[in-house]
Order: C-alpha cells, then structure tokens, then sequence
C-alpha cells in the first residue's frame, strides 16, 4: 500500500483528529492513501463511521504502542 500523506493527530481530543483528517483528505485526489496517527481512544470508534458516512474507504487500522493509527483511501 503507497502512503501519499501521513497526519499526526496524536495528543488531540475528540473531534479534532476527524475535523485534521477531514481537511488533509480535501488534499487528496481519489484513490490516494491518508495515514492517520492518533491517541484518543475515541477514534477507535469515530473513524470507521465517518469513513463509512463521507465515502472514503478505511483499509486498515492498528495499535501500535498506544499509537492508534488508521489508513483510509479517499473516495
């Protein structure tokens, strides 16, 4: 999988790490990989529905090291 932009949203309280990605995905054209890092636990959560609601497609997702991070393919 080729990674076009990574976002760091580490340290970020709900909803500012989906408000980040939102915008780093505007960047994006279709087809291209976002990379998401974040440590709110919410996001466990808000990241598969929002993928799910604004069209984009959640690939991937892990922990690594308390680190949440997410790989979602823009729509």
């Amino acid at each position: 999988m080729e990674v076009t932009k990574i976002l760091d949203a580490k340290r970020l309280a709900c909803p500012m790490p989906i408000v980040k990605t939102k915008k780093a995905m505007s960047e994006l054209e279709s087809g291209q990989v976002l990379e998401i890092h974040a440590t709110d636990q919410g996001a466990k959560n808000d990241f598969p529905a929002w993928t799910k609601s604004s069209g984009h497609e959640l690939i991937k997702h892990e922990i690594d090291n308390d680190v949440l991070k997410f790989w979602i393919k823009k729509g």
